[in-house]
């Protein structure tokens, strides 16, 4: 049996003599790595961290999470969802969806109904009281979403939603 060198073993990091290095300054957003010389990958990561931030603080009063949101805005678009399938098309976890949907359940915004054929699956459905609290969420959304938009004209915005609907698409295969 191989053994470890000890030095990457250690827990406890050796200490050297105190020689000042350098501060680092961390770039800002748009800046370095984190700017157009970044990966694309992270990119959209941070892009994704910026705007989830935004909408949750859009959304605080309202008492809704942007995961919550993506729920209601799913069961809206799609009456009568699974769980499970409010999981896939929301990116969670069956788990979170569960708390998720017993919060919303709870608080009046969504219904469950049998389903028609299978009695073990649950389906999901907006109640007038969840209708009107993603209108007044939406609202907030739509604010965000001018404000990304802000700047492109007609062309590059679609242009930008064909290209990151694209990448969904291809790389959901891998």
């Amino acid at each position: 049996m191989t053994r470890k060198p000890p030095d990457i073993t250690r827990s406890q990091p050796r200490r050297q003599a105190a020689t000042a290095a350098p501060a680092v300054r961390v770039p800002a957003p748009g800046e370095g790595k984190r700017g157009e010389q970044g990966y694309l990958g992270y990119l959209l990561r941070q892009a994704h961290a910026a705007v989830r931030l935004t909408m949750e603080r859009s959304l605080a009063d309202l008492g809704v999470t942007s995961p919550q949101f993506a729920v209601l805005t799913m069961l809206n678009a799609y009456p009568a969802l699974s769980g499970a399938d409010v999981a896939r098309l929301t990116f969670l976890t069956p788990q979170t969806v569960g708390v998720i949907i017993r919060n919303l359940e709870r608080d009046g915004a969504i219904v469950m109904t049998p389903h028609p054929v299978h009695g073990r699956i649950q389906q999901w459905t907006l109640t007038p009281r969840g209708t009107t609290l993603l209108k007044a969420c939406r609202e907030r959304v739509i604010a965000l979403e001018k404000r990304l938009a802000a700047g492109l004209d007609a062309k590059a915005e679609a242009s930008i939603r064909r290209w990151l609907a694209g990448i969904a698409a291809d790389l959901q295969e891998d």
